[in-house]
């Protein structure tokens, strides 16, 4: 599953998921989900309801209006009312304090940046809760670069979010990419956009089968783990 150290460039860029792989929500992504859906009339403990859900995990570290429109079959409308509901409901939780970084998370991402890895942030959520968990942690100066799905740019499992942060940091090579994440949809993209590291991390959102299946080229306990592999301090 390992690629040979030899046959890969210097790593220049990591692109790390949030939820699940550098930050610790504690399940806020489900109870969203499950707000959203009762406020479009999918109670709990209902047939759709737990139907919902179950696609909600399924597709963890998707766009999440993706997901709604999966879930309300093509419901345009649906979809966007359930999207806002389950936004607000996280940037709630978020707000009271209920998101906290991963052990190790912070000092992985300094340590990669120290030795001239260039970080990048990505995920599933729209803009407003990117920002909210990034000014809750206090990462704003911590990375170089924070991206969604929108504007063009197509989430996972699409290379997009990857393949824009190699353009904005002027990348040229997409085998000086590590891409790190919990989910097989963080996997799918890295694999999609030729990240010579693509690195599943455990306990969060898929396990260690799946994670291979997708495609990681290597299983990590944590995320705090990344700097080691790249042999970096």
């Amino acid at each position: 599953m390992n690629h040979p150290w030899t046959e890969l460039p210097r790593l220049r860029l990591a692109c790390l998921d949030m939820a699940g792989t550098t930050v610790s929500d504690g399940g806020l992504v489900e109870r969203s989900a499950s707000v959203a859906l009762a406020a479009q009339g999918v109670e709990p403990g209902t047939s759709g309801h737990a139907a919902g859900l179950t696609v909600v995990r399924r597709t963890m570290g998707m766009s999440k209006i993706v997901v709604f429109r999966e879930i309300f079959d093509g419901d345009e409308a649906a979809a966007q009312r359930a999207n806002a509901a389950f936004e607000q409901a996280y940037a709630d939780l978020v707000g009271a304090g209920e998101v906290s970084a991963l052990p190790g998370a912070a000092e992985a991402i300094a340590a990669l940046r120290e030795a001239g890895v260039a970080v990048v942030l990505t995920t599933g959520f729209a803009r407003p809760t990117q920002d909210a968990i990034i000014d809750a942690l206090g990462w704003r100066d911590l990375v170089d670069l924070a991206l969604v799905p929108g504007d063009g740019l197509r989430g996972r499992p699409y290379p997009d979010l990857v393949l824009h942060a190699a353009l904005r940091l002027g990348v040229d090579d997409v085998r000086a990419i590590v891409v790190a994440g919990d989910s097989v949809n963080d996997i799918g993209c890295g694999v999609r956009a030729g990240a010579g590291v693509v690195a599943g991390v455990l306990g969060g959102a898929h396990g260690r089968a799946d994670l291979a299946a997708a495609g990681a080229t290597h299983l990590l306990a944590a995320v705090a783990e990344l700097p080691a592999l790249l042999g970096q301090p």
